[in-house]
């Protein structure tokens, strides 16, 4: 199942699965379900066969970020080897953990804002899990247990703000510097998360472009070294790290720019789209 929010004309942010490759979205409102972390938190792989879903054409709905209020977004860094070279860093032993907070999630087609305050905005393609069933020190070898599914995550980063502070979360958290989306893919329909390729694009350019069988730290890891320390919760969101080829790496370095559109593509998953603009 493609698990997605949309609204229609009245503006009411819905839990939704999308048919027909895409071409249709069921309300699963309908079968009392508030919103996607509610589908996530019951388990809900697939509609219910027994209720009858009110239906509509993708192009007459929004679709917004599929789960806009997860409990928490843990965001690993370094996690792909070339990304920790260009970034002048040694590749870590542990996973890097930072957060990013859930007032930065923006949709598919939504704006990426650039603040005023930072000089030097940066993007960085993600594939990101999302949990389904909770757990505390959970085993790597159990991991398949707790992955709800799989989305996309674009991990804006203001370079300057980041590297002010020894601390990495708030470059990560001004508004719109989470675009999450289109959809979050039930683990079922991926049969290897590690073998999927994911790059990123603006305006056509190809800026990043990698396999996340490169992943320094893979799902079982992750899931095990990050539930050693805090319980996981149905709906948290793990954004595993970036490939290489990002701004900050380039040379000359290359930052996001108002007017760009940054289209980010995970195999499996679909694209995640956004214009940008400045503040």
């Amino acid at each position: 199942m493609r698990l997605v929010s949309f609204s229609l004309g009245d503006g009411k942010i819905r839990p939704g699965a999308l048919l027909e490759d895409g071409k249709l979205v069921a309300d699963l409102s309908a079968a009392g379900y508030g919103d996607a972390l509610a589908v996530i938190a019951a388990g809900i792989t697939e509609p219910d066969t027994g209720v009858t879903f009110p239906s509509y054409a993708v192009d007459k709905v929004r679709l917004h970020a599929p789960l806009r209020n997860p409990p928490r977004i843990f965001a690993i860094g370094l996690n792909y080897r070339d990304h920790a070279i260009e970034s002048g860093m040694e590749l870590p032993k542990t996973p890097v953990v930072f957060f990013k907070l859930p007032t930065a999630i923006v949709g598919p087609g939504d704006a990426i804002v650039l603040p005023v305050n930072s000089t030097e905005p940066d993007y960085e393609a993600e594939f990101a899990f999302a949990i389904g069933h909770g757990g505390y020190r959970i085993a790597a070898s159990d991991w398949r247990k707790h992955v709800y599914g799989y989305t996309i995550v674009n991990d804006v980063s203001a370079r300057d703000v980041q590297f002010s502070s020894t601390q990495w979360s708030m470059s990560k958290c001004f508004p719109t510097f989470c675009p999450m989306g289109p959809a979050i893919v039930t683990a079922d329909e991926i049969a290897d998360p590690h073998q999927l390729q994911i790059g990123l694009s603006i305006d056509g350019e190809q800026l990043q472009n990698s396999n996340t069988r490169e992943l320094v730290f893979k799902i079982p890891e992750l899931i095990e070294y990050l539930s050693s320390i805090t319980p996981l919760l149905a709906g948290d969101v793990v954004s595993t790290g970036t490939p290489p080829g990002v701004g900050l790496g380039r040379k000359p370095k290359r930052w996001l720019r108002p007017g760009e559109t940054v289209t980010v593509t995970v195999e499996g998953l679909g694209e995640l789209v956004n214009p940008v603009i400045a503040e």
